[in-house]
């Protein structure tokens, strides 16, 4: 392979970093942005309610409007480094050529920890939720239905991806338009408090920082997604244009959804400690806002969403960083494998659906919420310190705007990720700490103890 070049030209492909376009371009600003926000989940908040309004003491709109703050930064630290290198791979991608390589491949490992465990998550909330509803399959059953059918659909093409995309988006808002409706009329004919406070919001008595930071932890959960829409540039028509504007508006629409739907439930639930299950707090919210048939369209809802359409997008993002990581020859040859025909990385795709099911089945839902947020808030502090490397560092780009832009945004943006960082469960830290060793491990093999670089960069 040729050398990579790690200063790409205005309007070049990727052949301009030494890769063959093997990826087919088919996607458009539309699809990245429909693509971000099944990914993020519109109605998230729904499936996770319960622990993150426990945790925050009854003001989980605090902790999703915090975590919007925490993710602007991070959104656009996505943006400047798409635009620097439209590839697949994401941080891994950006870190390699950003910082160094063997950086590179720890931030991509890092992302791995959220990546492949995203799918596992969301096909175990879906599965809890539908076997409440449908107890004819255990919940590891319906898990290995979704996994199925997510697999086929990526396994067929992008394209067939992105339109299925559209179809559950529709289905999702649809899902929140009429809890939104419902638990409006409910407040004005007095259910919960009766009134449109600010008491979901903020609640002196119960307020502090360590508290809402541990709640942000577990909210952040919810806007993973908008980072993956970097993991298609290789699909996108003009990844320069618009990964980067996909990334930002994503999170912002769905950012201000999650808010909306955690305030109103807070007012029809004032009561944080009185939910019977944390897992079906929000079905108990529906309930009361429309009674029966909203109850089992939020748990419907929740189940398509998480199950089908974060599953779909969620193997999609992850296949595509092993096929870049692959690609580089820092994972196994077999994951860089295009199916000929409908030119996807199917052994990645069908690698990932088998973890997903295997730790699905095995994990608790709050341990892997914690692990999943682990991987991802590294890789975002990895991501952060590349911008700023990158264009202040090795492109001296120190003019005032530029200082602005690549050195006091990213550097923000690092410290928030960091302070929510810490409030991540002790056993996720745990097991996060084993998975940066072993990839530690992993890359000093690869690299003959840093004496080497990885193939694809000599």
């Amino acid at each position: 392979m040729s050398e990579i070049k790690t200063t790409p030209q205005v309007g070049s492909g990727i052949e301009e970093f030494g890769y063959k376009q093997e990826l087919r371009r088919a996607l458009t600003f539309k699809d990245l942005l429909f693509y971000g926000m099944v990914f993020m989940v519109p109605i998230a908040p729904m499936g996770i309610y319960g622990y993150v309004t426990d945790v925050s003491n009854g003001m989980a709109p605090l902790a999703y409007i915090i975590g919007i703050i925490a993710m602007i930064f991070t959104a656009l630290s996505y943006s400047r480094m798409s635009n620097a290198f439209p590839i697949a791979g994401s941080v891994y991608s950006y870190a390699s050529r950003a910082i160094n390589p063997y950086v590179g491949f720890f931030a991509g490992w890092s992302l791995l920890l959220d990546y492949i465990l995203t799918p596992a998550l969301v096909y175990l909330v879906a599965g809890y939720a539908l076997q409440t509803m449908f107890p004819i399959l255990p919940f590891w059953g319906w898990i290995a239905v979704f996994v199925v059918i997510n697999t086929v659909v990526n396994f067929r093409g992008i394209e067939i991806t992105a339109k299925t995309n559209i179809g559950l988006l529709v289905f999702e808002l649809f899902v929140l338009v009429a809890f939104v409706v419902a638990a409006f009329i409910a407040v004005l004919k007095g259910a919960g408090q009766g009134a449109f406070t600010i008491d979901p919001i903020w609640k002196p008595e119960g307020f502090s920082m360590d508290m809402v930071m541990a709640a942000t932890s577990l909210a952040v959960l919810s806007f993973l997604g908008f980072d993956a829409i970097s993991t298609l540039a290789e699909e996108a028509k003009d990844p320069k244009k618009i990964v980067g504007k996909a990334t930002v508006t994503a999170l912002f629409l769905v950012g201000g959804l999650f808010v909306l739907q955690t305030y109103l439930a807070g007012l029809l639930w004032p009561d944080h400690t009185t939910f019977e299950n944390a897992d079906t707090a929000f079905y108990a919210v529906a309930q009361v806002a429309g009674g029966d048939w909203l109850r089992i369209l939020v748990a419907l809802g929740t189940a398509v969403a998480w199950g089908i359409g974060d599953g779909l997008v969620a193997q999609a993002a992850i296949s595509r960083l092993l096929f870049s990581m692959s690609r580089d020859k820092m994972m196994p040859a077999f994951l860089s494998k295009v199916h000929p025909k409908y030119q996807t990385p199917y052994m990645s795709t069908l690698f990932v659906a088998a973890i997903a099911i295997t730790i699905g089945i095995v994990l608790s839902m709050d341990l892997l919420t914690s692990m999943v947020n682990f991987g991802a808030l590294t890789g975002f502090m990895f991501l952060h310190a590349s911008v700023i490397i990158y264009f202040i560092v090795k492109k001296k780009q120190r003019d005032i705007v530029s200082l602005f832009k690549y050195l006091l945004l990213p550097g923000v943006g690092f410290g928030i990720i960091f302070y929510v960082w810490l409030s991540l469960q002790t056993e996720a830290k745990t097991v996060g700490f084993i998975w940066l060793a072993i990839g530690f491990a992993y890359t000093a093999y690869k690299t003959k103890f840093f004496k080497e670089k990885p193939p694809a960069f000599k």
